[in-house]
């Protein structure tokens, strides 16, 4: 049993904490020195960096993997793999998923339901749950399994099939249940008291609109991850530089690190 899993569990046992989610090793110590208590990677920062489509088969287990075990080696601090579908369809390819998560030293990661078909984004009800029965008995006791449910952003915003869904990866052994998308906070609410008292996770949010941790924290959620939320943002910032230098405007650098900060915070190879 890891140091990383431990506390990694016992955070979802203390409150409600944010898990920010880096996608390359400058985002992953700028976050560390802000006083994050974990981090977990983005399947989406990965995917677009790389430059193909997220939640799409495209990425590796290995590429995967290793990006969030960079995080961890970089940081210290445990990290939860946000590793799509488990790298293939069967309940066996979940196990492998898993495995290679705890050698990597990962205190955590994710199943989801998904195919990566968009024509048929999401598992059936019984293949779906017995993908997360056997990671969860691959994972017992060695990483934190985080159980989750695409529908909502795979056009079925099916509440009852949703619950039921996460309810039965709990039943199978899911540590935390996660359903992306949830559509404001009754949704939510609805969610953390029909899984109680497994943990929850929401990512940033419901879909109508961001609120204040502590109101997440009062419905109950116990862990708020941010996805490619914050991958986005910085894209969102360099574009707005880019559309400033089309201008002429060259005060583009107003609060970025400067690359001394950042590396100060990176490890000297020997």
């Amino acid at each position: 049993m890891s140091a990383a899993y431990e506390t990694f569990r016992d955070l979802h046992q203390k409150g409600c904490f944010v898990m920010p989610n880096p996608w390359d090793g400058a985002s992953a110590v700028l976050l560390a020195r802000e006083g994050f208590a974990a981090l977990g990677s983005t399947s989406l920062g990965i995917a677009f960096a790389l430059g193909v489509p997220d939640g799409r088969a495209l990425l590796s287990r290995e590429v995967s993997i290793e990006n969030a075990a960079m995080i961890h080696r970089l940081t210290g601090l445990p990290v939860n793999g946000d590793l799509e579908d488990g790298f293939g369809p069967s309940p066996e390819d979940c196990v492998r998923t898993v495995e290679a998560s705890i050698a990597a030293g990962l205190a955590g990661l994710g199943i989801e339901d998904t195919t990566a078909n968009p024509a048929d984004p999401i598992h059936g009800f019984d293949a779906a749950v017995a993908r997360v029965k056997a990671a969860a008995k691959a994972a017992r006791g060695r990483i934190v399994l985080t159980g989750r449910t695409d529908n909502f952003l795979n056009g079925r915003p099916d509440l009852d099939d949703t619950i039921r869904r996460l309810q039965a990866f709990a039943e199978v052994g899911a540590d935390v249940l996660y359903a992306p998308g949830l559509p404001d906070m009754a949704a939510i609410e609805a969610v953390v008291k029909a899984v109680a008292p497994k943990p929850v996770n929401v990512v940033f949010g419901p879909r109508s609109g961001p609120v204040p941790l502590a109101v997440l924290a009062a419905a109950g959620v116990r862990r708020v991850s941010l996805g490619g939320s914050l991958y986005r943002q910085a894209m969102g910032a360099m574009v707005g530089a880019a559309r400033r230098l089309r201008a002429g405007d060259f005060d583009i650098m107003g609060g970025a690190p400067t690359s001394a900060e950042v590396t100060e915070l990176l490890p000297t190879r020997g």
